[in-house]
């Protein structure tokens, strides 16, 4: 497939790529500071341009099969993330390009009915600004029935680790957790799960979430 990637020199998008290009596809990764590439690939092309923009938008997906945002906004304007959501909408949609799956947060998950994670005590005051952005984003999506989207969200905890695919999967929005409570996830499994969904669509429309 041609895969279009948003965000794809950042530590969630570039993985992602990676994990991409491994199973055989071809990925034009899109980003504001191609200076930053870091991928060397035969099947990978690195472009600037600005998610912000929907013209822009339209003209990069183009003729691409499918389209994965993990653009990450800068920690200082958090609400760039609803925007984005809406010119990708609208750029896709101009381009005839209907498949869509974004990275989006965990802090709108539910850790307990009606309580969702970033309103628990444990959660970092400094990051709820963003959490919440995030959960803003995804009810742009949802309020989207053309696109065949999909939102990933992260355990609570994700990072550089280890690719073993012994990963769970959950659609109903709680966040996953382990015996011990823990709700944790590698960025390497994170990617596995999101281009397993790419090659073979299980949850159009829904958001889903990744832990061990």
């Amino acid at each position: 497939m041609k895969i279009a990637l948003f965000g794809a020199t950042g530590n969630i998008g570039k993985i992602i790529a990676q994990e991409a290009l491994f199973r055989g596809h071809s990925v034009t990764g899109l980003v504001r500071h191609p200076e930053r590439g870091v991928l060397t690939h035969p099947n990978f092309i690195l472009r600037q341009t600005n998610i912000l923009e929907t013209h822009l938008v339209t003209t990069e997906v183009t003729e691409h099969d499918v389209v994965v945002s993990a653009f990450a906004p800068e920690f200082s304007t958090p609400n760039t993330l609803s925007s984005a959501a809406a010119s990708l909408i609208q750029g896709l949609q101009a381009a005839q390009v209907n498949r869509l799956l974004v990275v989006g947060g965990a802090g709108s998950l539910e850790v307990s009915p009606g309580l969702q994670l970033m309103d628990s005590p444990q959660f970092p005051p400094d990051w709820r600004p963003l959490a919440s952005a995030h959960g803003d984003a995804l009810k742009v999506y949802r309020q989207n029935d053309t696109l065949y989207w999909t939102y990933f969200s992260p355990a609570d905890r994700i990072s550089p680790g280890s690719r073993t695919g012994a990963f769970r999967i959950g659609n109903d929005n709680r966040l996953l957790v382990d015996e011990q409570g823990n709700s944790i996830i590698s960025i390497e499994d994170f990617a596995l799960a999101l281009v397993n969904e790419i090659e073979t669509p299980r949850f159009i429309r829904q958001r889903v979430t990744v832990a061990y």
